[in-house]
Order: structure tokens, then C-alpha cells, then sequence
């Protein structure tokens, strides 16, 4: 839900209009009835993901993708 406020208004109600679009509110800032500005709720961005970052820390074995030995599916063990 968004509201058109007059932008005199507004910087009388700076802190209300601030605290509604923490909340999740869009507001809409207008002079002589047209939008100007949208006050939205402030999300920071997400740190960037480096590639690599870690190198060497994980190992896999060789035979990783080998196949699985015969007696794993043997039904005989329960």
C-alpha cells in the first residue's frame, strides 16, 4: 500500500513517514499533486561472493565417482 503525501507535509511528518516505510510502507512525495520521490524501507546489500575462496580447504578423493560396491544394495543385512 503506497500514500501521496505533499512534500510540505512531509518534511513536517519526516520521522512518522520514515518510521511507516521501515516498515514495509511505500510513500510517495508529490508537489502540486505530482509524484516526485518514493520513500521505501532501506536493504542492504548482500556482500558479493568471491570465487575460490575455498581453495584448498576441501579435499575430494580420486575415486569419489567410482561405483558403489555390490554388498551396499545387498537386502541380506537387515
Amino acid at each position: 500500500m503506497s500514500e501521496t503525501i505533499n512534500i510540505s507535509d512531509a518534511k513536517t511528518r519526516l520521522a512518522e513517514l520514515v518510521g511507516r516505510a521501515a516498515s514495509g510502507e511505500d510513500v510517495i512525495i508529490a508537489r502540486a499533486g505530482r509524484p516526485l520521490a518514493r520513500l521505501v524501507a532501506f536493504r542492504p546489500e548482500r556482500a558479493v561472493r568471491k570465487a575460490g575462496r575455498m581453495r584448498g580447504a576441501i579435499r575430494v578423493s580420486r575415486d569419489f565417482d567410482a561405483p558403489l560396491p555390490g554388498d551396499l544394495f545387498d537386502d541380506s543385512n537387515k
